[in-house]
């Protein structure tokens, strides 16, 4: 078997139309940047007829049907294994709602290629409108979230205060810069540097899942870049617009973990109490009983949460 340039791997769930579209984008690219590659689908148990879609539209498409939703990570990780028999080059971690503009794939790989201690590279994302979005933000730490909880300065929103790198980095012009994570919606990463990190902790079940594993990746030695040269359209959230109430749920928990691992004693301490306060201030200011109920669990959640678990 010759040895597979990149196995893009997709996680999906009810987003059927999106799935569609990016599988188109990804296979118009392995025909233009003449790779070889192949696309292994995971799919999360969703109900709207997308993996009868594919079938017929993309049968030469992997897939892999879940009885229940397993998770992002845990879906990612199925992926990865399921292609590891070709023994790709790279994974192209891949959200459904994306899609590959021309040449972005291309450029990506050659920008991997050209640079020995890039572990990872991400793309420059725009949203479905062609407007600007932030593709790399710099590791949460206690100023972060602080911007996550209360109102601050608008013009502070766009600063590396709150984790971003500024605007004139991503001119498609501009060399590939290095980041902390990028956005996980689009990561192209060494075949070597997925498994001596062991992909994705399956303890994320949604939510900080490539936070963490950025931040594994560059503890063990490589770097991350941004390459503002490849574009990609990225919709954003498609899948957890459809369950807001436990997305909040969802996220507050990995975030515990996120912040138990990657901080001292001293700052989680520090983080529980900015969260307590903060989600009790966003549930006070919600309509939606649901969504108030959404942030009282996610305040017991830290509340019961200990300085150092797994």
């Amino acid at each position: 078997m010759n040895q597979m340039d990149i196995a893009v791997v997709i996680v999906s769930w009810n987003v059927r139309d999106y799935v569609i579209d990016c599988l188109r984008s990804v296979y118009a690219e392995f025909q233009k940047a003449g790779v070889n590659g192949g696309i292994w689908l995971i799919d999360n148990a969703s109900t709207d007829g997308t993996i009868a879609l594919v079938r017929d539209l993309f049968p030469q498409t992997h897939i892999i049907e879940n009885e229940g939703n397993v998770g992002f990570a845990r879906a990612n990780n199925q992926g990865i294994e399921a292609a590891k028999p070709f023994a790709p080059r790279y994974y192209f971690l891949l959200n459904p709602d994306t899609k590959l503009q021309s040449g972005s794939l291309r450029k990506l790989v050659d920008s991997i290629e050209t640079l020995p201690d890039a572990g990872m590279v991400g793309a420059r994302l725009v949203y479905g409108n062609g407007r600007f979005q932030h593709s790399a933000f710099c590791f949460p730490g206690i100023i972060q979230l602080t911007f996550d909880l209360f109102p601050m300065p608008a013009r502070l929103y766009e600063s590396r205060w709150n984790g971003r790198y500024p605007r004139t980095l991503y001119q498609h012009d501009q060399p590939p810069f290095p980041v902390d994570f990028p956005l996980g919606a689009t990561m192209l990463v060494r075949a070597d540097v997925t498994e001596s990190t062991n992909g994705m902790d399956e303890s994320f079940h949604m939510y900080c899942e490539e936070i963490d594993w950025c931040w594994r990746i560059h503890q063990a030695g490589w770097k991350i870049y941004t390459v503002p040269a490849a574009e990609i359209v990225h919709y954003g959230g498609e899948s957890s617009k459809q369950i807001p109430a436990q997305s909040i749920i969802n996220l507050w928990r990995s975030r515990i973990k996120l912040y138990q691992r990657h901080h001292t004693p001293l700052r989680f301490r520090i983080a529980k109490k900015l969260v307590k306060i903060g989600l009790s201030r966003k549930a006070d200011h919600e309509e939606s009983p649901n969504i108030q109920e959404a942030y009282h669990e996610a305040i017991r959640l830290w509340e019961e949460s200990s300085v150092r678990a797994g």
